[in-house]
């Protein structure tokens, strides 16, 4: 079987590895033009066009993936299946169509839940316990295409996006194969998606990634996770943008006044005298260089470890601390 591969982030990575391991033939990938990067702006190639420059794949980069010119150079390619995982650009019907055996997706939830661009994200940040992988027969509807195979993963305690993101693209990796396997063998059951069942995670961006301290603890524990770590939990204190990660929801039963000079830790928090109880939403309400920042949220209290200053690198909160100087009773926003 000729596939055709597309992608363009890491997540689309262990897929095309698992393709060239497993001895399948890759004639061609289809990935995002190099774009700039870093301090200096300079142009970089995605990280699945390193991979496949690396294994000696002939790389199209369209800057949009239509046109005459660019159907004739995937048709030149004479791919039997397009396989394609995070590529970023929806493909219009004479793409999908244009192998015989048409084109396939890698998507990282078990729809018919959470169709869209964030699947990931969105699990974490609604509490899911569960998710995984389908494998899907492409349609031009939004995630909307019959289901060949589906992987499940447990979505483990304090996990993060980026973290869940690995995971999953080993998971879908694996599916992949599988899901080849059956294609060849004649055997794939394509069962059509419940679309009354569909739920769905639209694109995340920095309007969406801002805390709401007026959650619970939980809520905002779970929204800093699903942040990590593009684009990045964030909150305003003094008028400064502060990126927020490796965060720990505390119970309101351990949130109470106490030595002002004791620790936050997993039962036991302090709330300085200086602050009222409870203490207002956002409000920093104990600090320690050596644990992190603990600030109240509507029933409780967040303990964020690691931050990432404006025009700083991501660090440890007690680096942050130490540098800044950060008080009890001030206040994110």
């Amino acid at each position: 079987m000729r596939i055709l591969f597309w992608g363009t982030p890491e997540f689309a990575v262990p897929s095309l590895r698992a393709l060239h391991d497993g001895g399948i033939e890759v004639v061609g990938v289809v990935t995002q033009p190099d774009r700039p990067a870093g301090r200096g702006r300079k142009l970089r190639p995605s990280a699945l066009k390193q991979v496949a420059l690396e294994y000696g794949l002939p790389v199209l980069t369209p800057e949009r993936p239509r046109g005459d010119e660019f159907l004739k150079s995937i048709n030149e390619l004479e791919p039997d299946l397009s396989v394609v995982v995070a590529y970023g650009h929806i493909l219009k019907r004479e793409v999908l169509d244009l192998p015989p055996l048409g084109s396939i997706n890698v998507h990282a939830s078990l729809l018919p839940e959470l169709r869209g661009a964030a699947p990931i994200n969105w699990a974490i940040a609604r509490g899911f316990q569960e998710t995984g992988v389908t494998i899907m027969r492409m349609v031009l509807g939004m995630d909307t295409g019959a289901i060949i195979h589906q992987v499940k993963e447990t979505i483990l305690e304090h996990e993060t996006a980026s973290q869940l993101s690995m995971r999953l693209s080993e998971s879908g990796a694996k599916a992949l194969l599988e899901a080849l396997a059956l294609i060849s063998a004649g055997g794939a059951e394509e069962v059509e998606q419940d679309d009354e069942a569909a739920t769905f995670a639209p694109k995340i961006d920095r309007s969406v990634a801002r805390v709401d301290w007026g959650w619970s603890a939980r809520d905002v524990a779970l929204h800093v996770c699903a942040m990590d770590a593009v684009p990045g939990a964030w909150s305003l204190i003094e008028g400064q943008g502060v990126k927020l990660f490796s965060a720990r929801a505390i119970p309101a039963p351990d949130v109470s006044p106490s030595d002002p000079g004791a620790s936050p830790s997993e039962t036991e928090v302090s709330l300085p005298e200086s602050v009222t109880s409870p203490p207002v939403p956002g409000t920093v309400i104990a600090v320690d260089p050596a644990q992190g920042v603990l600030v109240a949220t509507s029933d409780g209290a967040v303990l964020i470890t690691e931050v990432q200053p404006p025009g700083r690198r991501r660090m440890h909160a007690r680096d942050w601390l130490n540098g800044r100087g950060l008080k009890l009773g001030q206040r994110f926003e």
